[in-house]
């Protein structure tokens, strides 16, 4: 006769006897949301940036999905207590999971697509979250299903029901702590993001598998789930965020970023979002560009760099692929260059793809700390890097992660740190990539750069900026008073003609700063909602041409166009 499975219960299954299998799928469960949710992150991040918004996106959109679950659960447990229905949800969970990988990427970029031609503000937030909504709640709807079965399996009597939830509990929390850490530091780094998804969907699938084998009830979808998940593993494995771009130089992830490397004929060109602007450029003619890091090189020239006996010395935080470090080497001759980078793998690819000098020493550190590490006895001590008394002509911070600047090199306790290890004629120099270009002529709220200029002019007693043509980078100078004195006097012994030409632009558009009263603290300093106001009026301005002629010609026009 066959079973009844209304009346099935966990007694009648030899696997939950012993309740050891309920907690080991509490552990699982719980290490593989966790597992998802870092995951998550760092399949948006390429298109939609690691932020604190999106993350904010991410951890609601789960929760939501969880909360459901547990009611949902809680709920269908107590009409009918058969196990076989949570494991079967257990094996849904997993071949979603598996799936994500081989079509995550094209739901994000179709979801982009249609959202930046239908929406003109706040589209990271609006895409972040319908892509979480579509591709992460479901399985983690299911997965929140998990505690409220499992509960109504394990508790005989009211006698031990808290010491058993508690184990449950605990077996769920001891999953999360280890799904939390593996993604971070050993599967994202060693073998990617699309594995990672695939190895904790294949831990779900094992999990939901022998359950049903030792329960003899080999269902009809735990084969056809396996065969899913064969598929999953074939054609989702090593996809590329950006797929629809062809020969790439490098396409890798670090512990902190998607890293990809593409070149031309004239660039080679590091970014860290699909969607969104690149983070550096480096000339293959090894000539001014006239780009932000030529702009930059006023810097030294501030700082006195003809009127002193010795060579400068200077130091970048945010070192990146190290275009700075090139072009004032190249232009300067002798200068002691140090840089601070805290992704490694950047640094490799600056050695191997952007003509980074060996010589140049970069210290894998965050730029804050390292400044802070900088000040201590034990630094200036044991330290490979650093100058003699930790101090320097020229400070370069260009700090951004993907199309975010992180909050903490944005305040005046930050800006307050780089001018304690200026010397006293030393010269901050800011790459602000965020201004935007405003073409309307009105006048709008302040913005990011706004805040940041008014930031470090409570710092520093003569700030100047000026723009980059044809970009949306601006270039900011701080230091003491005197600074432009020594720009123009210093300049004028520039016996280089290009270079020369170049200082003379950044002359003719430097304007002396005039302070607001925007001034960000470690306390307060809203930089993601700043920044993403900026990335809105970009992306407006580089889907305005598109946009009229999908309102003139529809979606064939805009085919044909593209």
């Amino acid at each position: 006769m066959s079973e009844n499975k209304a009346t099935v219960t966990a007694a009648d299954r030899p696997i939950l006897r012993n309740k050891m299998y309920l907690y080991l799928t509490e552990f699982f469960a719980g290490m593989s949301v966790m597992a998802v949710e870092l995951g998550a992150s760092r399949l948006l991040a390429p298109y939609f940036s690691s932020s604190q918004i999106v993350w904010t996106i991410i951890i609601g959109t789960i929760m939501i999905a969880m909360a459901l679950g547990n009611i949902y659960g809680g709920r269908k447990v107590d009409k009918n207590p058969n196990p076989d229905r949570l494991y079967g949800r257990i094996i849904f969970a997993a071949i979603w999971i598996a799936l994500i990988p081989v079509v995550g990427r094209y739901i994000i970029l179709g979801i982009s697509a249609l959202l930046v031609f239908t929406i003109n503000t706040n589209f990271l937030v609006i895409a972040a979250f319908a892509a979480c909504m579509i591709i992460f709640v479901f399985p983690l709807f299911l997965l929140g299903t998990v505690t409220p079965s499992l509960v109504k399996y394990t508790v005989d009597s009211l006698d031990d029901s808290g010491k058993i939830v508690g184990n449950l509990n605990a077996s769920n929390t001891i999953g999360s702590i280890i799904g939390t850490f593996v993604p971070t530091f050993i599967s994202i780094p060693a073998v990617g993001t699309s594995i990672t998804f695939l190895i904790f969907a294949g831990i779900l699938l094992i999990l939901a598998v022998v359950y049903f084998i030792s329960s003899k009830t080999f269902v009809k979808k735990v084969p056809i789930a396996m065969v899913l998940f064969i598929l999953c593993c074939i054609f989702g494995r090593g996809n590329s965020f950006a797929f629809w771009q062809k020969h790439l130089t490098a396409e890798d992830e670090s512990i902190y970023n998607y890293l990809q490397v593409s070149e031309n004929d004239k660039e080679m060109i590091l970014s860290t979002n699909v969607l969104f602007g690149v983070q550096s450029v480096y000339r293959k003619e090894r000539e001014l560009t006239g780009m932000y890091y030529d702009y930059a090189m006023a810097a030294p020239y501030m700082a006195g760099i003809y009127e002193k006996e010795r060579p400068l010395d200077v130091l970048i935080l945010g070192m990146g692929t190290g275009t700075y470090a090139t072009q004032c080497s190249r232009y300067f001759g002798e200068m002691y260059i140090e840089g601070v980078e805290i992704d490694q793998k950047i640094t490799d690819l600056a050695h191997e793809y952007f003509e980074l000098p060996e010589s140049v020493p970069v210290a894998t550190y965050d730029g804050r700390a390292y400044l802070n590490a900088l000040s201590s006895d034990h630094w200036k001590k044991e330290g490979a890097f650093g100058t003699e008394d930790g101090k320097y002509d020229v400070i370069m911070v260009d700090a951004y992660q993907d199309i975010t600047i992180p909050f903490q090199m944005s305040t005046k306790e930050f800006f307050t740190l780089v001018k304690d290890h200026l010397r006293a004629d030393g010269v901050m120099v800011v790459n602000m990539n965020m201004r935007g270009i405003d073409t309307s002529g009105e006048e709008k709220e302040a913005k990011i750069t706004d805040y940041l200029a008014d930031t470090i002019a409570a710092v520093f007693p003569e700030v100047a900026t000026v723009d980059v043509a044809n970009a949306t980078n601006r270039e900011l100078f701080a230091g003491e008073t005197g600074m432009l004195e020594r720009f123009r006097k210093n300049r004028n012994e520039e016996r280089d003609e290009d270079l020369a030409l170049m200082m003379s632009k950044v002359d003719a558009g430097l304007t002396v700063y005039s302070a607001g009263d925007h001034v960000m603290t470690d306390d307060k300093a809203p930089v993601e909602l700043l920044g993403m106001q900026v990335i809105d009026e970009i992306i407006r301005d580089e889907v305005a041409y598109y946009k009229r002629i999908y309102e003139e010609k529809g979606w064939e026009g805009l085919m044909d166009a593209l």
